[in-house]
Order: C-alpha cells, then structure tokens, then sequence
C-alpha cells in the first residue's frame, strides 16, 4: 500500500522491482501598501481557522488517541529497517572501499532531488508560493522523481492537510505523537481516520488539472524505479567501474536514506526543536542544522506562520540553498511572481505573537508597538 505524505517510504515491492535489473526577472515582491493589507486579512483569516482547528481538534484528539488502534504495517517496518541495516553498510565502504566520483555523483543526486522535493513539492505544487514556466516545471519533476517518495498529488495533499490540521489526529506526522512517530513512525502504521477523511477535503483541482502533473502521477512508479534506482545505480558501474553492489548499497541505498531522513527531519526535529520567533504557541521552530541540511526548509516557525512566502524565511541564502536556486531561476525568467509576506507585517506578528527572540523584538520596539 502506497503511502503518502512528505517524505514517503517507497513500498518493498518499489524496491524489489528496481533490484533486477522550470529575459528579465518578473518577481513579484508584495511591498505594496494594497498587498500588505491583504496579506494582514489573509494572516488574521489563517490564524481564526487555526486556533478553531486547534480547540476543536484537541478535543479530539485525547479521545481518539484511546481507541484508535495502531495498525503496524509490518512490510514498511522490514523494508525501512532493511535498507537503514544496508546504508550502515555502505559507510563502511564509503570509508574504506569507493571511489571518488561515486561520492560526488551521490552528493549531486542528494542536491538535486532535494530541490525537486523543496522547489518543487513544496514551495511550487504544495504552496503555490511561486509559478514555475513548463521547462522549469519539467526539470523539479524530474528532480523530484529522483527522490524516490511519493507521487506529487500524495505529497501535496498530505502537506496541505499538514498545514491546516497541524498538531491533530489530522495531521499525518502529528508531532504530539512524539520525535519517532513524527519523524518515521507514521509511515510504519496506517493513517489516522482524521488523516483521511480531511484528506479528502483538501482541494486537489490544480495538481489534477495540471497535464504534466497528470502525466507524471499516471507513470510514476516506473518513472521513479528508473531515475531513483536504475540510472543513479548504473551510472557509477557503467562510467567508471564501481562494483555494481557497491554502486548498489552507496547510490541505492545511503543516498535515499539519508536525503529521506533529511525531509523527515523538517517534520520531526523542526518542529519539536528550536525557537519561535513569529508564533510561540505552534509546534513548529526555527532549527539551524534542518535549515542547512534541507536547503532551507528548517525555518518551520516562519514557514507555518507565512506559508505562502517562497523564502519560507526571512533570511539570505546562506542556509536557504532553495531560495537560492528560486532566485535564480526568477533572473533567468524561468520562476515569476514570487510571493513574499512584508517586513512590515513579519515584525508586527513577531512582536505580536512571537516568543521575544526577534530582532525587532527588542525594549525600545516594544515601547512603540502601540504607535505603530
């Protein structure tokens, strides 16, 4: 049974099978006095819809957490446990017994398909923080194939049911549930009810509507056992003579567990450690060693409080490698309207709601928060 979700575990069966064998920038930086005025309805909108989530769901929750069984799904537990027992393996060739360009194609493919699930999944599909032109659309696909996770219509659902439902029996990595479930436990077990029903509630018409996304969701098994496994595999054998069972247990395997233990990390750690700038009473924080490790993506306290904001922080690029890359690709034209929440209005929910640790947060601003 495929599951979905960020950072979802490709079935046994996946691996079983594979063994054998998106002009001038056009950014739109949302400064005007009429988008900021929008974006303070939007945000005051947002947070109503949470806070009721969050009573109602509470409620739930204790309830359901008594009788909800878990149903352990015994095929991903031995799958995931086999191919960890595999990439420990491989450390120990990659110390001892690889050759170089084996290191620096995996480290390729780990940046690659990181962006396919950051640039792509997330900030692009899942968010709409940004439009892609096709060419661009194609090549995070492609990325995001190279991932090996779920299809894009299962991730995007999931993520969205995340944001809206966050912390609840809705939300499928439910951080309350504790570090493990969030960080791998939910995929070792069958959804929660409330994971499916309110899946099913999630406005999926633009990811259905969308040819190429239509395309990819038909053939995507095949297409992610051939650029996740087969061609990354092959490629060390075919060019440069590395053991195909070393190319195999380096590429196949440490390559994919680390790069999913690095998305499950922004479910997990990013929302159990850290600070919270801009809303101190969500799980999510701001964790530096995600943010760098994810290419941006561990600023979570920013991300769930302006979910729209391409940046998912207000930082430079220096641990945000995938605003980087967005940004690149705006100066080429290939990534336009650009969505960005205002200083202005980052300042004001800060000190509004924030946890003191802001730079704006400081005695003086705090004097002048009602003049302002």
């Amino acid at each position: 049974m495929p599951l979905g979700g960020q950072g979802g575990w490709a079935s046994p069966r996946v691996f079983a099978s594979a063994l054998p064998h998106h002009f001038p920038s056009l950014r739109t930086r949302c400064h005007s006095t009429n988008h900021a005025a929008y974006e303070s309805k939007k945000m005051e909108e947002h947070d109503k819809e949470n806070n009721n989530v969050q009573k109602t769901s509470s409620g739930e929750s204790n309830n359901v957490h008594k009788t909800h069984p878990h149903r352990i799904i015994w095929g991903n537990v031995i799958g995931i446990t086999f191919f960890h027992l595999l990439a420990v393996y491989a450390l120990w060739i990659l110390f001892w017994n690889f050759r170089i360009q084996t290191f620096i194609w995996g480290l390729a493919l780990g940046v690659a398909s990181g962006l396919g699930v950051t640039a792509g999944a997330h900030r692009l599909w899942a968010h709409r923080s940004y439009k892609a032109r096709r060419p661009l659309q194609a090549l995070l696909l492609l990325f995001y194939t190279m991932a090996g996770q779920n299809s894009v219509y299962e991730w995007v659902r999931d993520h969205r049911v995340h944001h809206k439902f966050s912390e609840t029996d809705a939300d499928p990595h439910n951080a309350q549930r504790g570090f493990f479930f969030a960080h791998v436990g939910w995929l070792m077990q069958r959804k929660h009810p409330s994971v499916i029903a309110k899946g099913k509630q999630v406005d999926m018409s633009d990811i259905v509507d969308d040819p190429l996304l239509a395309f990819h969701t038909k053939y995507f098994i095949p297409l992610k056992i051939l650029f996740c496994f087969v061609i990354p595999v092959a490629v060390p054998s075919l060019f440069w003579n590395e053991p195909w069972f070393h190319s195999f247990v380096l590429i196949g395997c440490l390559r994919y567990i680390i790069a999913l233990n690095i998305t499950w990390c922004v479910n997990s750690a990013a929302h159990l450690w850290g600070f919270k700038p801009y809303d101190q009473s969500i799980f999510p924080s701001q964790n530096k060693l995600v943010s760098f490790l994810a290419m941006g993506e561990g600023w979570h306290n920013y991300h769930h409080v302006f979910p729209w904001d391409y940046k998912t922080s207000e930082f430079g690029e220096s641990l945000n490698a995938t605003r980087g890359f967005i940004d690149l690709c705006a100066s080429i034209g290939l990534a336009y309207d650009l969505k960005t929440a205002p200083p202005r209005l980052v300042e004001q929910r800060a000190r509004r709601t924030g946890d003191g640790s802001h730079a704006s947060c400081t005695p003086h601003n705090k004097d002048d928060i009602h003049s302002s």
